[in-house]
């Protein structure tokens, strides 16, 4: 339950989340397997294998998007109706048409769905009404993307926002590498990447490297920006930052992790990391805000 990913999203202000309301509008889209002819399916599922589609506690709230997919490479498609497109070819002495290579693939394709293998795969949403935060433990925007499209099906009053700040990520990052100076509360690592603004977009990566020589500063000298970089938040919690507010590579260190094993059950220990985990979040995504010169103000 651990997120090791952040997308972060704005909830609508002064939002007054009613837990169940929003248990009954999930209800309507529950996860049903894949049936012989699906390619795939999306759904919601409990986030502790009960019958509560929601996790609530100290008014946080945790949700889980379950997703079956069909695994049908199109290399085997492609082999099977090349067999058959070999076949017709024999049958009727000339080459198998464009048209109905396509109609062979469609036709493989029907019959191989029913016999694939299922790929099973969750993932989870944080909702935070007092802070305002909705949170996708998604690594791309694509893959946070397919959680929020099943939530506004399901509950089509929720609209949620990209965060943006005053400062751009990237520019704050390249100066903080410029003045060897990490933001209050957070430290520099020993991960970067560097890109060049220009058409070629030449890149720079450093992987467990130390970051303050003259070499980082003569890169961005010659033009590039920090697009990601590791940092570490008061001791507690390390992470790369990417250039457009995505956070990713969560580690929640030893400090954090002794005080979550204190549970006497599955369903206590349970809480207890999520509790911890909403709580130490929270402050981070505040203090990162803070560190980027506070929320963009919404035009008028």
């Amino acid at each position: 339950m651990w997120f090791k990913n952040l997308a972060v999203y704005r909830l609508p202000a002064g939002l007054k989340l009613d837990t169940t309301a929003l248990e009954e509008k999930l209800a309507t889209l529950t996860m049903q397997p894949c049936g012989n002819m699906d390619r795939e399916t999306r759904g919601w599922v409990s986030p502790r294998g009960d019958d509560r589609l929601l996790h609530v506690l100290n008014q946080q709230v945790l949700i889980t998007l379950g997703m079956e997919a069909k695994l049908l490479p199109s290399s085997v498609v492609n082999q099977f109706a090349e067999e058959k497109a070999a076949e017709i070819e024999e049958q009727q002495g000339f080459k198998v048409g464009k048209k109905q290579m396509r109609e062979l693939k469609d036709q493989v394709t029907d019959e191989l769905l029913p016999r694939a293998f299922v790929r099973r795969h969750q993932s989870w949403a944080w909702i935070d009404p007092v802070n305002g935060w909705l949170v996708v433990d998604a690594a791309t925007p694509a893959k946070a993307e397919v959680l929020l499209e099943a939530l506004s099906k399901s509950v089509d009053d929720l609209t949620v926002k990209s965060l943006h700040t005053e400062r751009s990520p990237s520019a704050a990052m390249t100066d903080w590498l410029l003045s060897g100076e990490a933001p209050t509360g957070f430290s520099i690592d020993r991960d970067l990447e560097l890109r060049a603004s220009d058409e070629g977009k030449a890149t720079v990566r450093y992987v467990r490297h130390d970051l303050e020589g003259e070499e980082i500063a003569a890169h961005i000298g010659a033009g590039k920006q920090a697009t990601k970089l590791a940092m570490t938040w008061n001791d507690r919690i390390s992470f790369v930052l990417g250039e457009q507010m995505e956070v990713k590579r969560l580690a929640f260190l030893d400090i954090l992790k002794e005080q979550s094993e204190q549970g006497e059950s599955a369903d206590e220990q349970f809480d207890l990391d999520f509790a911890l985990m909403s709580g130490e979040l929270a402050k981070l995504l505040a203090d990162l805000v803070a560190a980027l010169g506070g929320e963009k103000a919404a035009a008028i």
